[in-house]
């Protein structure tokens, strides 16, 4: 059921500790493995192995691997054993000898080993085989995700509750492979650790560095554990969507939240729009694991409404990969090359080496599966010099692969590229899509094909919500890719003929505006842009008219708000001069309406006319004044439209026409409440309202006791309103152990060629 040959003589010793710390419970002090005297960890005292059987003494735990599948252990494997197993017992540290092995064990052998063991001295001996070691895996969920490359190395559908399996069966099975190569590290204990106690894990690092392999091992352990249906999302906003108030066991798995390459803003305006709804999943039981890059995440929080939901901050594992120990970093390169498609004459030739690979400065997960596949390897000479070059040019040998591919292979990524990291398959082209294939010197036919032999390597084939799409095997080919176009005119006006407008919008600046990773379009291509933006009427985000009507002009509001430069801006204003009437009238829900980042930028360019300025400071001023938004005393950016004067007279407006009405304006909300819609979220904004008047006058006694008021009486009738919510038992996956700390001189990768015998 487990291929336990796969492990490797490192993982396959701490497997056996674990299983007598959790199973045995018997927490065992483990030895050098270069000079172990015959015990790889030991432990003493009185232990019940099974009913009416009692041992005592000095235990000796000695583990027997074989990378051979199906291999049968003998009296032979363990001959070089025997002389130490006497001088153990001389010395009275041998009273039960416990032999764990992933070989199979016949009873006549089994026979065999007991004697000689209990002729060299041994007063007892129990011998646990590969049968014994995958019953412990089979019944045990916690061992299980303790040891999670168990996850990859068995049979899912065998493993996993069958309800649980049937629902997310597509997701799960395309984490296998490279669940069967996962090392524990202190990111995921900490990640454990957060969910725990949270219910809610934001997963936060460089790119790279190990966020999703971190989220597929908390998922696999919720459906394993709580037999969770595992939902992967890659829009936040669809969280509440998809959650089912009764099925409390929901897992959610957000991957790039904000962004996969790049900052977008509609996905956290999605979140906050959402955050009500969420904090009630979590009380209810639902979990939610989040992953974002760390530039991503820094640009997101100037949006996000960290004040409306804390966790982003309380339950956050920042993933630093300078922080992987040696024994990580080794064990990450092991599993990848082990389990990878170099020859055994490759890592041969790569074993002298290794030590030094994973100790590189440079050193990312990302490196370990790049060497353990033979497209990025093809041209490496295995030295020292040349291995350190791998890992300390990786983006520009990375771009070197993708420029050597043939012509199909580069349009395949390139219809990946334009669609957003997510095409669907069976692959269909959309618009523009054939005439920029041909121009790639490619058909579809023959993208496809190339597609087929990318899998794997640069591109993977999955399942992300209810959808077969093709993605990028890992983002930093995309961020690869993108480089490309930077550095070929030609190929940049192809992609721009061949993306959707929508697709486009997020993945380009007009002109260099600091967007980190975006692909920039130049000046010369600025009147095509501009043309494409003005025909762009209907998005594919929304099902009815207006819906797509609106998201269509707010994704382009977004775009021109944060990705243009002053000169394309200019451009487009006199393209389109009703802009300036649309974004001087913006909506209600300041924080989100994308007219305001708009107006903001047009009048930080000095782009926003007068009479239009006036009339934005009116509209945002009236809403204070009145208690239905309070987002213009708050932003700094809407301040900054604002002239001293102007400002000033709008806080004296505040103060003496809305302060004195807020009883007014909390029962008014309360009576607009609809009973399909949770109190909290209905109250939310009324709530973040009282809060930013409390801060911005918190000065004024009276208005603070006023505020005060209020807001404990929003909040009781939210209690009062509240229905009962269902009692949820904890769930949690518990503490994860550090592993034990390596204290011998054999080098991990000691059997990194071998595919043979028994080896410790």
């Amino acid at each position: 059921m487990y291929d336990l040959h796969r492990l490797g003589w490192n993982s396959f010793q701490q497997l056996c500790l674990t299983i007598a710390r959790e199973v045995l419970g018997q927490t065992t002090q483990s030895f050098l493995d270069s000079n172990d005297a015959g015990r790889d960890g030991a432990f003493a005292g009185q232990w019940e192995p099974a009913p009416g059987q009692s041992l005592c003494g000095n235990f000796v735990i000695q583990c027997k691997f074989s990378s051979k599948a199906g291999y049968l252990l003998s009296v032979s494997d363990i001959a070089g054993e025997l002389p130490k197993v006497s001088k153990l017992a001389a010395g009275g540290l041998c009273a039960v000898y416990v032999l764990m092995t992933n070989a199979g064990v016949s009873g006549k052998q089994e026979a065999s080993i007991r004697s000689a063991l209990l002729g060299s001295g041994a007063r007892h001996v129990l011998i646990y085989g590969s049968t014994w070691i995958e019953e412990q895996i089979r019944e045990n969920t916690r061992l299980r995700m303790l040891v999670p490359r168990l996850y990859g190395l068995g049979d899912l559908s065998q493993i996993l509750d069958e309800r649980a399996y049937a629902q997310a069966r597509a997701v799960l099975e395309s984490l296998r492979e490279d669940l069967a190569k996962v090392v524990i590290t202190d990111s995921y204990r900490k990640a454990v650790s957060a969910l725990d106690e949270h219910g809610f894990v934001l997963l936060i690092g460089e790119p790279a560095a190990g966020k999703t392999t971190i989220a597929s091992m908390l998922a696999m352990a919720a459906a394993d554990k709580w037999k969770s249906s595992v939902l992967k999302l890659a829009d936040p906003g669809k969280v509440v969507e998809r959650w089912n108030v009764d099925e409390p066991s929901q897992f959610f798995w957000i991957d790039d939240a904000f962004g996969v390459t790049q900052y977008e803003s509609p996905l956290v305006h999605g979140w906050n729009h959402s955050l009500a709804q969420v904090r009630a999943m979590l009380r209810k039981g639902a979990k939610i694991v989040m992953t974002s890059r760390d530039y991503i995440y820094n640009r997101a929080r100037q949006d996000l409404k960290e004040s409306a939901f804390p966790l982003l901050g309380e339950s956050q594992v920042v993933i630093d990969v300078h922080d992987l120990s040696e024994i990580e970093r080794q064990q990450i390169l092991y599993n990848h090359l082990k389990l990878g498609r170099q020859p055994a004459s490759f890592r041969e030739a790569a074993e002298p080496h290794l030590e030094y690979v994973a100790a590189h400065a440079r050193f990312i997960p990302e490196t370990a599966r790049r060497i353990a596949d033979p497209l990025f390897t093809k041209e490496l000479y295995l030295s020292e010099y040349h291995l350190g070059q791998f890992v300390e040019k990786r983006e520009q040998l990375l771009l070197e692969v993708i420029q050597g591919l043939d012509a199909s292979s580069k349009a395949a990524l390139g219809l990946i590229y334009m669609r957003k990291d997510s095409l669907d398959s069976p692959v269909v082209l959309e618009g523009s899509e054939p005439e920029a294939l041909g121009r790639l010197g490619s058909t579809l036919g023959e993208c496809i094909a190339a597609l087929g032999a990318l899998n794997g390597s640069l591109v993977a084939h999955m399942q992300t919500e209810d959808r077969n799409v093709w993605r990028f095997k890992h983002p930093t080919i995309g961020d690869a890719y993108a480089a490309t176009l930077a550095f070929s005119p030609d190929l940049l006006g192809i992609f721009l003929i061949g993306s959707s407008t929508q697709n486009l919008i997020s993945q380009v600046t007009c002109g260099n505006v600091g967007v980190e990773k975006a692909v920039v379009v130049p000046k010369s291509l600025f009147p095509s842009m501009s043309a494409r933006l003005r025909e762009f009427s209907a998005s594919d985000n929304y099902k009815t008219g207006w819906m797509s009507s609106w998201g269509a002009r707010r994704a382009i509001y977004l775009f021109l708000a944060s990705r243009c430069s002053k000169e394309f801006l200019a451009l487009y204003i006199e393209q389109d001069p009703d802009i300036l009437t649309r974004v001087s009238k913006p909506g209600l829900s300041l924080s989100v309406v994308a007219e305001v980042d708009l107006a903001v930028r047009l009048h930080g360019f000095g782009l926003l006319p007068e009479a239009n300025r006036k009339e934005f400071v009116e509209a945002v001023s009236g809403y204070a004044i009145d208690g239905r938004d309070m987002h213009a005393l708050r932003d700094t950016g809407i301040r900054s439209v604002f002239t001293d004067k102007e400002f000033d007279d709008f806080v004296e407006r505040v103060r003496t026409d809305l302060l004195p009405n807020l009883d007014q304006v909390r029962m008014n909300a309360q009576s607009e409440h609809q009973s399909d819609v949770p109190p909290d979220e209905h109250m939310q904004d009324v709530l973040e309202s009282l809060n930013t008047l409390g801060r911005y006058f918190s000065d004024d006694h009276g208005a603070v006791k006023a505020i005060e008021r209020e807001t404990r009486l929003a909040n009781q009738w939210i209690d009062e309103t509240e229905p009962p919510e269902p009692k949820v038992g904890p769930r949690a996956l518990g503490a994860v152990e550090p592993s034990e700390e390596r204290r011998g001189t054999r080098s991990i990768f000691d059997d990194i060629a071998d595919d043979g015998d028994c080896a410790a």
